[in-house]
């Protein structure tokens, strides 16, 4: 009798498995009082992640009354990238029992990957530092493909790395981003509630919405059932 065939679950990572916001506001606001600016909340940070550190640096410039062109962006996203690699771990912690669930898919036979728009040595550091790393098979990040998230060029790098093919694999995020994505690579999606995101997930068109992450095997279940 053949092996049932492989399924994956990708996941993003800011607002799905960690909250990691608190990490990324503290460099954000090191970097904007380095440029005498004004520091912001950790909730107003949260709706300015998603889209990779160079968009998190420009929305906090402007949102601080100081828009950045782009010969000045690349500074300050050296700075920010700087300050955050110093501290990326102290105060980001994953959400309650994704541990717990990322063992249970694995031993139901789902490989796990990571598809994030956080650059990829920053992601596997802070997989490594919350104990996470040795659960996933492929982690990839905004800088690994030509294009990053909504693109799907990223989430088709990491199924490959998987070894599993988009017909057989489930994206799991928090965000529109998230939707997109799957959107674009042809994979279904589950939105975890509670994320970073300034749209309810209820109107983000997700195949499956969840309260909390013990409830995703259920529904990766109902939406790719084993052979």
């Amino acid at each position: 009798m053949s092996p049932a065939p492989a399924r994956a679950a990708v996941f993003d990572l800011d607002g799905t498995l960690a909250d990691s916001v608190p990490d990324l506001a503290a460099a954000l606001n090191r970097t904007l009082a380095e440029a005498g600016l004004r520091p912001h909340a950790t909730e107003a940070v949260a709706r300015m992640v998603g889209h990779g550190v160079e968009r998190l640096v420009e929305r906090g410039f402007a949102a601080a009354g100081a828009p950045l062109d782009m010969a000045a962006l690349p500074r300050w996203v050296e700075r920010f990238l700087a300050f955050y690699a110093e501290d990326l771990s102290t105060l980001t912690r994953p959400y309650s029992d994704v541990p717990e669930t990322l063992d249970a898919l694995a031993a139901a036979g789902w490989r796990l990957g990571v598809c994030t728009n956080k650059p990829t040595a920053l992601a596997a550091r802070l997989l490594d530092a919350l104990g996470l790393a040795p659960r996933f098979g492929a982690v990839v990040g905004g800088d690994a493909a030509p294009e990053r998230k909504p693109h799907p060029a990223p989430l088709l790098m990491a199924l490959t790395r998987l070894g599993v093919p988009a017909a057989s694999a489930v994206f799991v995020g928090d965000s529109g981003t998230d939707a997109l994505t799957a959107r674009a690579a042809g994979l279904p999606v589950v939105l975890v509630r509670g994320g970073y995101t300034a749209v309810p997930v209820e109107e983000l068109g997700a195949d499956a919405v969840v309260d909390a992450f013990a409830a995703l095997p259920a529904a990766l279940e109902a939406l790719l059932p084993a052979a």
